[in-house]
């Protein structure tokens, strides 16, 4: 039997709620409402950034943005988090702590809490300011027509595929971070075989993220026999950019070209012909060596592929507070879902 949530959901439309995007090391939160006489609109009330490790659970985080900015009482939220939810609790090894919904929704006397993946939440989000930023990376400098994927590198790997349609269309999620590695030169097979020595599994986001760049760093160095110097992705990064470290030089050249190739066959996958978006501060702060890198040859592929990713356009783009917005619009139609439904059994 169908349960009517209607009741919980009523006037969500019209009064402020929750809206927190969620990830292994920040944590961005907002106050919104649905923006008055604009489609789709959300306006933002308050909105700050967390430091994840700095509470000890995420309704403790919550608190503190309510304490800080919210004047009246709220009683509906939505998460953009990383993961799945799987019954009450979202399933992911990159967060802080674990995050079970039903006691958020005690401790915040909450009537209501949604959780959507952070990139789902960024798919959302591609139908406002988050597809007309960025910095154009390769291939057409044009936003094109048909499903767009947006994807990036933090402490994990997340990507999102929207797809376009009546009503905004919808969002296909992901956990294209726990895709097996494949190694496309012979200095990755040699990093592979570091981490897995006697074989096995090795997912994309060993490599292809914030810790994967450190972990590609330290293999290369360990391969070559010599001692790390760098302990952070921040100073493998800028050793890099200052090329003062020849393996820090080498792993962000095998990181980017990974995600280039990680990329490009999600484009494949999703026929991305609307473009590809990569979203992240992490990628912003080294676009330069982004864009001199192999992350364009290994995102086209070979032979046939060629042709059909020579024309999708790549992005790079900020996260900032997109994940938000996105959030908040998957909520509202959500909300707006449920009373339609309501309406028409009351029909």
């Amino acid at each position: 039997m169908a349960i009517d949530h209607s009741d919980r959901l009523a006037g969500v439309t019209t009064t402020p709620f929750l809206a927190a995007d969620i990830g292994g090391t920040h944590a961005r939160v907002a106050l919104v409402r649905a923006a008055r006489g604009e489609r789709q609109g959300i306006e933002t009330l308050a909105y700050r950034k967390f430091v994840c490790a700095e509470y000890p659970g995420v309704p403790e985080l919550l608190q503190a943005f309510v304490d800080a900015e919210v004047q009246v009482p709220v009683r509906h939220c939505v998460l953009a988090c990383a993961g799945q939810l799987l019954g009450d609790e979202v399933a992911n090894d990159n967060l802080a702590w674990p995050i079970r919904l039903s006691p958020l929704r005690q401790a915040l006397a909450l009537d209501d809490v949604a959780m959507l993946n952070d990139f789902e939440a960024l798919g959302y989000a591609l139908d406002g300011e988050l597809s007309r930023g960025g910095r154009h990376l390769c291939g057409p400098d044009t936003h094109g027509g048909g499903p767009t994927l947006v994807l990036g590198p933090g402490t994990g790997l997340g990507a999102a595929a929207h797809v376009p349609g009546p009503a905004g269309g919808f969002v296909l999620t992901t956990e294209a971070g726990q895709m097996d590695f494949a190694p496309s030169s012979v200095r990755e097979r040699e990093i592979l075989a570091h981490l897995a020595p006697d074989g096995g599994y090795v997912e994309c986001e060993r490599i292809v993220s914030g810790p994967g760049l450190l972990t590609a760093y330290t293999a290369l160095c360990a391969l070559d026999g010599e001692i790390p110097k760098l302990a952070t992705p921040e100073a493998v990064t800028a050793a890099a950019a200052a090329r003062s470290d020849a393996h820090a030089v080498e792993a962000v050249e095998i990181f980017c070209a990974s995600l280039g190739s990680v990329a490009g066959n999600l484009a494949l996958a999703f026929m991305a012909t609307g473009g590809v978006y990569l979203a992240g501060g992490f990628l912003s702060s080294m676009y330069a060596l982004l864009k001199h890198s192999a992350f364009e040859a290994r995102f086209l592929h070979g032979r046939s592929a060629h042709a059909l990713l020579s024309q999708v356009p790549v992005w790079v783009t900020e996260h900032g507070h997109h994940g938000v917005l996105g959030a908040a619009r998957w909520y509202l139609q959500r909300v707006l879902s449920s009373e339609a439904m309501a309406d028409g059994m009351a029909a």
